[in-house]
């Protein structure tokens, strides 16, 4: 099985909380969600080799991704109450390798799409999917 289809109710996810800002500031840019996932893989990775995470400087549209996919992340990582009253059942929890491996995953696809279709190339690939 792929990854993608391995985890692809998390990614769905993660995406999800990317669009909600997407939708509430149209004027948010690719490299908003390239910087906060770099910013929130290095936040996980920190956290996973016990050290302080490092400083990143982000714009305010970065953050509010940063903050929307941290707390998904949390809460697939089992540490936090459902996110919506739609989620009755909490999934199985994520290890920290697998919620890294998905953000890293999200990281390259909105690279590539931003490569391929400029600006807003993966914000506008992606919200095709997610309503």
């Amino acid at each position: 099985m792929e990854f993608h289809e391995k985890y692809f109710d998390v990614l769905q996810n993660l995406e999800f909380a990317i669009i909600q800002v997407f939708k509430a500031h149209p004027a948010l840019i690719d490299h908003d969600v390239i910087n906060a996932l770099e910013a929130l893989a290095s936040f996980f990775i920190a956290e996973k080799n016990n050290r302080p995470p490092r400083n990143f400087i982000l714009s305010n549209n970065a953050v509010e991704i940063f903050d929307n996919v941290k707390d998904v992340c949390l809460w697939r990582l089992g540490r936090s109450a459902p996110i919506t009253i739609d989620q009755p059942v909490a999934p199985t929890p994520l290890s920290l390798d697998e919620i890294i491996n998905c953000i890293k995953k999200i990281h390259s696809s909105a690279k590539w799409w931003n490569k391929e279709r400029g600006r807003q190339g993966y914000l506008q690939f992606v919200s095709q999917f997610i309503k």
